[in-house]
């Protein structure tokens, strides 16, 4: 069964940082491009950052430009996300999912993992 795991959420202070891991179980994740989406209490899911299959071209919300990293070490078949200078704003449940595209349509992402949850408060 395809299936993605998100680890690495928590609770931390406005400023600080956390890494998120996306991890694939039952399938090679280097043949597929990935991307983050957050979803707030109430909010729809919104798109975060992507990532190609090489990891060599990636894109970013501007929300997050400048603040947060996507990159994937294939190796590991492992996507993750670099979030810094964190606000609380940024909190949400974070998912990553993966498409036979770079940074397609929200309907082209084929397989989605559970969600990590990410809360920025003091």
């Amino acid at each position: 069964q395809l299936q993605l795991v998100e680890s690495g959420g928590g609770l931390v202070e406005p400023g600080g940082s956390l890494r998120l891991s996306c991890a694939a179980s039952g399938f090679n994740l280097n043949y597929y491009a990935l991307g983050w989406f957050r979803q707030a209490p109430g909010k729809e899911r919104d798109w975060v950052a992507c990532i190609n299959r090489s990891g060599g071209i990636t894109k970013y919300a501007d929300s997050v430009e400048g603040r947060f990293t996507i990159s994937r070490d294939i190796a590991k078949n492992t996507v993750y996300l670099q979030m810094d200078s964190l606000k609380a704003e940024d909190t949400a449940v974070y998912y990553c999912a993966a498409a036979r595209t770079f940074c397609p349509r929200y309907i082209d992402y084929t397989n989605w993992g559970q969600g990590t949850q990410v809360t920025v408060s003091s």
